[in-house]
């Protein structure tokens, strides 16, 4: 008998309690102990047993998530995951509650429409267990390295639904100009701005795939343009891959890298969920191999699954150079570990040296 996540739903809403409920409760590694209609029940729920997780609920009466999430990191720092409606001002709100200590964050499940239900559940699901997994800043390793022995997965699609595989000597010839991509998941959003920041003004460009909802990335991408000395915005199809501007994929959006003589774009496009994720890494990193090839650095970096190592080992295949992040220094050590497995692996880095091999990269 294996030890299931158990989960705390923090929520206003009796309708989004009853469905988190059920979609959380499918699932055969996780189990809900309890809900909550505010901070003030789920604190003396947390005094009674304590979850591996807590979902929480950005607006509510009371007492808002974002300062219940500050509290509750000072004083019993717990993985939580932020539940929002798909808004601007939620999206913005969000950026908050990373930067305050939140593992990840969901768009909350509509059930008028049942093909977003669908994927939703996937999405939330996934990111609970993320979220058990998780290490928390301020806490222990091993607090966060509780026995969780998933069940065999849904089958999952490949690149192969969006492009096909790269065939050997399709890719562009070394040239002076190089294009880094990036993958990251659960715990990739302060990694990235760890990286990011540490990047002059003249550095190659970058295109980087981030598990978040639509909506989210914009903010995002936002917040980091304000941060460093690059350009950073969401990436619009078309997009030139430009020295100084780094691209983050569109939420619930694929992108892909092109080519067109010497220069560099990307492609955003509808599709099917590849490795349970759309954006995907791997559609990216597949991308990158076939028409980026030697020219492309390729960086694995937190998060659970496995989304984005199969792309990593057809970028190396390609003549990429290709780097995984270190299990120490990330907060899920899922995607890494699983492209160092796979051999797709380069180098292993910690997150602190990814910049300055990033620039390395663009002087060779």
């Amino acid at each position: 008998m294996h030890r299931r996540v158990r989960v705390l739903i923090v929520d206003d809403s009796a309708s989004v309690r009853q469905t988190m409920t059920a979609i959380l409760s499918a699932d055969p590694d996780i189990e809900v102990i309890g809900t909550a209609s505010d901070p003030f029940v789920a604190a003396r729920r947390i005094q009674e047993e304590v979850p591996d997780v807590i979902t929480l609920d950005v607006e509510m009466p009371r007492m808002d998530g974002i300062t219940f999430l500050r509290k509750l990191m000072a004083q019993h720092p717990l993985p939580v995951v932020m539940c929002s409606s798909l808004t601007e001002d939620g999206s913005a709100t969000l950026m908050q509650a990373l930067e305050a200590g939140a593992v990840d964050v969901i768009l909350k499940p509509r059930i008028d429409v049942p093909q977003f239900l669908q994927e939703a559940s996937i999405r939330i699901c996934d990111s609970v267990k993320a979220a058990a997994r998780a290490r928390l800043k301020g806490v222990p390793a091993n607090r966060s390295d509780r026995a969780l022995v998933s069940h065999a997965p849904e089958p999952k699609l490949t690149a192969d639904v969006i492009m096909p595989a790269p065939v050997a000597g399709q890719a562009m010839v070394r040239t002076t100009e190089t294009v880094i991509c990036i993958g990251a998941s659960t715990g990739g959003t302060e990694s990235l701005r760890v990286v990011l920041e540490a990047l002059p003004a003249d550095c190659p460009g970058i295109a980087i795939v981030q598990h978040m909802p639509e909506k989210f990335t914009e903010a995002f991408a936002r917040r980091l343009d304000s941060l460093c000395a690059m350009e950073v915005k969401e990436a619009a199809d078309g997009d030139t891959v430009l020295r100084g501007r780094v691209l983050i994929a569109p939420g619930n959006r694929h992108m892909l890298l092109q080519r067109s003589g010497a220069r560099y774009y990307v492609s955003v496009r509808d599709g099917q969920l590849v490795s349970r994720h759309r954006p995907s890494v791997d559609v990216l990193f597949r991308s990158a191999a076939r028409f980026a090839g030697g020219n492309a650095l390729g960086i694995i970096m937190t998060g659970m699954g496995d989304d984005g190592a199969r792309g990593l080992g057809e970028m190396k295949t390609a003549g990429s150079a290709t780097i995984a992040q270190d299990e120490a220094s990330s907060v899920v050590f899922g995607m890494p570990k699983e492209a160092i497995a796979r051999g797709a692996a380069g180098k292993v880095m910690p997150l602190d040296s990814l910049a300055g091999e990033i620039m390395r990269a663009g002087k060779r």
